[in-house]
């Protein structure tokens, strides 16, 4: 959202529209955060030469259907369309940047969700030397010789008119998409409606597609694509090995990259054997080039001898619930108690496994083999509780205390007393997560860093670790290592409200406004009384032009947040991640948090009602942000420009006085803000239209 700048010539006829303001200059910031970006990818580290292309990608995932009766809803839909988000985005995986993935689930999958996404976003966004990836999870249908991918809101008894035709997505990659390569993956389940081979009554347009097109569907004509509990919690059996393909399994050259000819046979072969023949995936090799780069694995770009023939499979069992699998260093899932977990199509020879609970000593590391073509079972016995140095416990104990009252002399005290238990005990990993915490605090980026990757490190599992680290990670601007740090505890935990919160601001961030929305109206759901998730969905509402909703979740925010300043004094917001990307880095005391984002909520009551032309409320809620930041010169400018304008409606040339103060509060506060060199300008206006007036 920019703001408005008013010429001279408007304030001398009181009339004129004014124009959009100047694009801000590279490295200012706005008070809407947004950021500029590289839009060119980075060379791939480890892999000399590798550069990953420009990719888009739009992934649809559906469960439950809208309209379909019961014996037709599926159970693992969106989990999978969740899991190839995951994979693509990850830099040891697809490559992608967060924000060209546009992820459809459950009833956000409707036919003109879809349509807008595949038909219109993709072909405005690609261009000639792009990768294109359109990832289906659901049903399909054939219907009077066509097929048709089922959205959510697919109806039975209206099959051409709710379905998305097969024909239509042919014709959209083949002809409206530029991009020199394209990836179509389809997991139609429990139908075997998509296929390439059935070209005739499906799919003939792909089939004449130029050599740009991998596509890979997870089975043949009149076959089912299973669904199994047993995979990672329960995936798909295609999709399963599509992730796991990308993930480096299907790197048999171990030359980093995973290529369209090597994740085809992977997942051919893969499907084929966990289901004894009765699903088998399939693609036209004619139609792509076998050496497409998909995946991008720099820690497998190492000499490895020829793969043996056939692949094998682990199976975890473990004495307690939510023990959390590592194989080669990589989380695998979590295994409970009765219920194992299968990891099949593993290349046959020694792995590292590991299972970890935290608070207890982990099982493992250690190798276990992998035969060929044989199941193995991995028994995790977690059963020693972690002991407990006591001077270590003291000194944690102690720099909890001064952690909690605050202050940058407390936090240095505290981070002092965390170095001290964690030189005692390393594997306390409370003292390096609490250390994390303080050193975010004190705005030491590096060694918070070093400290959550440690806590994280000992205990992998620990969520809130996560969730703070990535916290941190959006107040230095890694947006995109900061949303695989929230997808991490959010596979594990879907629950987690922190998590979803701070996704919610991630998206923001990344100007994925709608996806906030989404992440913050979870975390609202999970827990109704927090008050943060209504900021961020808020201000991603004010950014969507949606005034009025954002206007009453700043209220519910405010109403939340409400607190006596005693209470407020003992929120701490660095504890629960909540303060991250403002880039204004000015205090480090927990009731100043407190006061930011009550000042922020204000202001975008303030900036909703600017907008509704609303001018004398936009100036009694900017004036109320104020009382919480007097410094803000966001908050100037707003009422500058609140005041000019409330002066032109008026015929009041008397009212531009205290736009003019505002606007110089503005340029003393930040000269380097774009809306500093917008005030400057509004300023000369203002004295010469006040100077005429005078003769």
């Amino acid at each position: 959202m920019r703001y408005l700048l008013l010429p001279a010539l408007a304030l001398a006829a009181f009339a004129q529209q004014t124009p959009q303001q100047p694009p801000p200059k590279p490295g200012q910031q706005q008070r809407d955060l947004k950021v500029e970006r590289l839009d060119e990818p980075l060379p791939t580290p480890g892999l000399k030469g590798v550069l990953p292309p420009r990719s888009y990608a739009v992934i649809v995932g559906i469960s439950k259907y809208k309209n379909l009766p019961a014996n037709l809803q599926l159970n693992y839909s969106e989990r999978d369309a969740q899991s190839v988000y995951t994979i693509l985005i990850s830099p040891e995986g697809g490559n992608f940047k967060a924000e060209n993935v546009h992820l459809l689930t459950g009833d956000k999958a409707t036919l003109a969700g879809v349509r807008h996404e595949i038909d219109d976003w993709l072909p405005s966004v690609a261009r000639d030397e792009d990768r294109v990836l359109i990832y289906f999870a659901g049903h399909g249908f054939m219907f009077q010789g066509k097929g048709y991918l089922a959205p959510y809101d697919f109806d039975m008894n209206h099959v051409a008119s709710t379905g998305y035709p097969m024909d239509e997505l042919g014709e959209v990659i083949g002809g409206k998409i530029k991009a020199k390569s394209k990836i179509l993956l389809t997991d139609a389940c429990h139908s075997g409606a998509i296929t390439p081979e059935d070209t005739e009554n499906l799919n003939r347009t792909l089939g004449d597609l130029q050599k740009s097109l991998f596509s890979l569907t997870a089975s043949r004509a009149r076959e089912r694509s299973f669904e199994s509990p047993d995979l990672r919690g329960g995936h798909g059996v295609f999709t399963y090995y599509v992730v796991t393909g990308m993930e480096g399994a299907a790197d048999t050259n171990r030359d980093g990259i995973v290529t369209a000819d090597e994740l085809g046979e992977y997942v051919h072969t893969q499907v084929r054997e966990y289901t004894n023949g009765q699903q088998n995936p399939t693609s036209d090799k004619s139609n792509y080039d076998p050496n497409m780069l998909l995946a991008y694995i720099p820690s497998n770009a190492k000499p490895a001898a020829a793969p043996a023939p056939k692949f094998g499979t682990l199976i975890f069992e473990s004495n307690m619930d939510g023990v959390e699998v590592f194989l080669d260093g990589t989380s695998q899932g979590v295994v409970s108690k009765g219920k194992p977990l299968t990891i099949p199509g593993l290349a046959p020879g020694e792995h590292t496994v590991k299972g970890v609970h935290q608070g207890y000593e982990p099982d493992g590391p250690r190798q276990e083999m992998v035969y060929p073509g044989q199941d193995t079972t991995v028994n995790l016995k977690i059963v020693i509780a972690r002991r407990r140095n006591p001077a270590a416990d003291n000194l944690l104990n102690d720099g909890i205390k001064l952690y909690n009252n605050g202050n940058p002399e407390n936090y240095r005290k505290a981070a002092a007393l965390f170095e001290q238990a964690l030189a005692l005990q390393p594997d306390l990993s409370k003292a390096a997560f609490y250390a994390g915490l303080t050193y975010n605090a004190l705005f030491d980026e590096q060694k918070a860093e070093q400290a959550y990757q440690k806590a994280i490190e000992i205990d992998p599992d620990y969520l809130q670790a996560r969730s703070n680290y990535g916290g941190m990670l959006l107040d230095v601007g890694n947006y995109d290592e900061a949303i695989r740090q929230f997808n991490a505890v959010l596979q594990r935990d879907p629950n987690q409200s922190t998590a979803l919160t701070l996704l919610a601001q991630a998206y923001r961030l990344k100007e994925l406004y709608p996806q906030s929305v989404e992440a913050a109206q979870k975390a609202i759901q999970l827990n109704p009384h927090a008050a943060e998730p209504h900021m961020w969905m808020a201000d991603s509402l004010r950014n969507m032009g949606k005034f009025g909703e954002a206007r009453a979740e700043y209220e519910n925010y405010l109403k939340l947040s409400d607190f006596n300043s005693k209470l407020a004094g003992k929120i701490n917001y660095y504890a629960l991640g909540y303060l991250v990307g403002f880039g204004r880095k000015k205090r480090a005391a927990q009731r100043d948090i407190w006061s930011d984002l009550r000042s922020l909520a204000w202001f975008g009551i303030c900036d909703c009602e600017r907008q509704a032309q609303k001018y004398q409320l936009a100036i009694q809620a900017c004036q109320t942000a104020l009382t919480y930041d007097p410094k803000d010169p966001y908050a100037h400018y707003a009422l500058g420009l609140s005041f000019m304008h409330l002066a032109v409606n008026s015929g009041n040339p008397g009212g531009l006085d205290p736009a003019l103060k505002h606007f110089e509060e503005t340029v003393q506060l930040n000269p380097d803000l774009a809306e500093s060199d917008n005030a400057k300008k509004n300023i000369a206006n203002i004295q010469a239209f006040l100077r005429s007036n005078q003769h």
